[in-house]
């Protein structure tokens, strides 16, 4: 044979080597993500009773119709912010960590109840526990909205720091859950399906992230083009989507075309806190992210009361949602009910329990005899 023919064997066999090697450093690092997620959860909430209560947020009571966190790094102005859109004291002084704990207050915004919490400052590293970080991404987690304050000289970095240390507490920020299906099962292995062009995840690469959930049977359809991240995410299960509103403060101490700059920023609204500049914009953007529905209510023979609304989530907007916000015994007694607005399509018109409301409907609920 000619010295040519070992040569291109030999290319083949190195082509080889490396492609096998390539591919079992993907799948080694697939593992250690994987594992990174489980020991950073592990962290935060941990299991044994000795433990503590790691990851435990602060002891405020939730109130009103929605929860809204302001997370920023310390001194960007978020007391400043708290005090003048809900009137309630927040200490604010020129030195950093001026807040030291939840100082909660109230925003009556379009007849709905906002409670707002000004968070104590973050640092690097609150994620992994440093500081009171665990206290206060804990407490964020439980909001239906985070404002994330950042001053208006550095902006882009602090926004940087602050969305790795929510993520890393299983917080997705204006993000919808990865639309895929993850089933345990007894036996038949790991089984994968997609209705759509994975570019991301394949057989192997699913596989080598169940294993390091010690999961050796399960089904997994994909509907998205999902990465390794989002089934991670699903895996774990614990993840809080949410949305966000990046609140640029102190806009009076850059120029007009650093603001312009700063205006390509998706999510992005601009105030002066001390100066009370946009404060309503930020207030019109906070209710537009909210995504609250607004239902009025109508006794028999009456006027509708447009005064004091009932509040829902757009998520949670039937009829049956409305009659459990006003009293939970209401839909035992539901015969049907008569709605005016933009759901129907006479006015009123009779529907059942499972009907979905809109914004400013009127509904009048007719009880059983």
């Amino acid at each position: 044979m000619s010295p040519s023919y070992f040569v291109v064997v030999r290319c083949r066999r190195l082509v080889g080597e490396l492609v096998f090697t390539q591919s079992s450093e993907k799948m080694k690092k697939l593992g250690w993500k994987a594992k990174l997620a489980k020991l950073r959860r592990e962290l935060l909430t941990p299991t044994s009773k000795g433990a503590g209560a790691a990851g435990e947020g602060f002891d405020v009571t939730k109130s009103g119709d929605a929860r809204v966190g302001l997370v920023g790094f310390p001194s960007v102005g978020k007391s400043t912010l708290l005090n003048k859109l809900t009137g309630t004291f927040s200490e604010v002084a020129s030195y950093e960590f001026t807040t030291l704990t939840c100082i909660p207050g109230v925003i009556m915004y379009r007849g709905a109840r906002i409670q707002l919490l000004d968070l104590p400052g973050i640092i690097e590293g609150a994620k992994d526990g440093k500081g009171r970080g665990r206290q206060v991404i804990s407490t964020a987690r439980t909001c239906n909205c985070i404002l994330i304050v950042l001053d208006a000289i550095k902006p882009i970095t602090h926004k940087r720091l602050i969305e790795k240390e929510l993520e890393g507490f299983g917080i997705r920020l204006n993000k919808e859950p990865p639309n895929l299906t993850f089933r345990k099962k007894e036996k038949g292995g790991i089984n994968l399906t997609s209705t759509v062009t994975s570019t991301h995840l394949d057989l192997d690469t699913v596989k080598a992230i169940c294993s390091e959930y010690r999961i050796h049977n399960a089904d997994i359809t994909l509907r998205c083009d999902a990465t390794a991240d989002d089934l991670i995410d699903v895996i774990e299960g614990s993840r809080i989507y949410m949305p966000c509103i990046y609140v640029i403060n102190k806009i009076d101490q850059i120029t007009l075309e650093e603001l312009e700059i700063l205006d390509k920023l998706p999510h992005y609204c601009p105030i002066s806190a001390h100066l009370e500049w946009n404060l309503d914009g930020l207030l019109d953007k906070v209710w537009e992210y909210l995504n609250l529905t607004r239902i009025y209510t109508k006794p028999k023979g009456m006027n509708p009361d447009y005064s004091d609304p009932v509040i829902l989530s757009s998520r949670k907007r039937t009829v049956e949602d409305f009659c459990d916000r006003i009293h939970k015994d209401m839909v035992k007694q539901f015969k049907n009910a008569l709605v005016w607005g933009s759901s129907v399509k006479h006015k009123p018109q009779k529907v059942g329990k499972e009907h979905e409301l809109e914004d400013e409907d009127v509904v009048q609920i007719i009880k059983k005899i």
